[in-house]
């Protein structure tokens, strides 16, 4: 079966490598076009378009699914196309071109988490379960017909990008049982059930903390904006990023936004209870442990976060 694979991120590299691997003749891959990447802003591309050239496969490279992209898709006459976070929506023109259309791997249990996050969203949420489908592309969002699903545990310590990794490994062998199947004119995609939510993108504004919030929801939000956007707060109308924040219920004398140094530990206080904070970056500085940063401030214990 001749495929077209449309991907962008590191996270779709799996499944490109399963598809090689399981034997189908991947023609094209359709990626957004190289970005700047870096201080020097040195245009890269994108990790899935690098690996296609590694594998010697011709590398369709567009911001847009546009007329002329639809072209040039067409030009290599896929039976199926797959496409795992490609970034862009394919409109119906382009939907129409293989025959048995567009086969989307999705890193969430439809319809929960329709969007762009999925992940993110289901960690921000607190989902004690996530996991992966296959759906059938169409215009809607995230809307189509499911081929197959995985069920995936949502650790307590784990970021989007632990939990993100995971799932782009197993469903990468989703993907290519999906295409085995379709191929093999056994596959039989049944309508989405269940509660809708929606995964948005996250914006920059997602990964501020606030520390009036309980502790709980403070250390979800703080994983699921790992690694990106990334979590952060203020001090003195200074933004400072910080990593995944643990949880200290036996601490529970801390203001909101106040910060304790015990030994090596920085605590900081929240709606709840105290949090224990990981590593920190303040402004223009690289990251470094709390404790080497609390051991930089002159009165730590009246240092409040904003």
């Amino acid at each position: 079966m001749r495929v077209l694979f449309a991907g962008t991120p590191a996270v779709a590299v799996p499944s490109l490598d399963a598809l090689v691997k399981a034997g189908f003749d991947v023609v094209a891959v359709l990626t957004r076009p190289d970005a700047p990447v870096g201080r020097k802003r040195v245009l890269t591309p994108s990790p899935v378009a690098a690996r296609a050239m590694e594998l010697g496969i011709e590398v369709i490279r567009a911001a847009k699914v546009d007329v002329d992209t639809t072209a040039r898709i067409a030009e290599f006459a896929p039976d199926v196309a797959a496409i795992v976070a490609y970034g862009g929506i394919v409109p119906k023109s382009a939907l129409g071109v293989p025959r048995h259309g567009w086969v989307n791997l999705h890193f969430s249990l439809l319809p929960a988490w329709r969007g762009a996050a999925p992940v993110q969203r289901s960690v921000i949420a607190g989902d004690e379960i996530t996991g992966a489908v296959t759906f059938q592309l169409e215009e809607g969002l995230d809307t189509g017909p499911v081929f197959g699903t995985l069920t995936e545990a949502v650790r307590p310590d784990d970021t989007a990008g632990d939990l993100l990794e995971r799932l782009s490994v197993s469903g990468a062998v989703l993907l290519s049982q999906t295409l085995s199947a379709i191929d093999a004119g056994q596959a039989a995609p049944q309508p989405q059930t269940g509660e809708i939510s929606l995964a948005p993108k996250l914006t920059l504004e997602d990964g501020r903390l606030d520390w009036q919030m309980p502790a709980l929801a403070i250390n979800r939000r703080a994983r699921g904006v790992t690694p990106e956007p990334g979590a952060w707060t203020t001090l003195e109308g200074q933004r400072i990023k910080l990593e995944p924040v643990g949880l200290r219920p036996d601490v529970k004398d801390l203001a909101p936004g106040a910060i304790r140094v015990d030994g090596k530990t920085v605590l900081v206080g929240t709606g709840s209870h105290a949090v224990e904070l990981g590593r920190i970056q303040p402004a223009g500085k690289k990251m470094m442990s709390s404790a080497d940063w609390a051991r930089g401030l002159a009165t730590p214990e009246r240092v409040v976060f904003e």
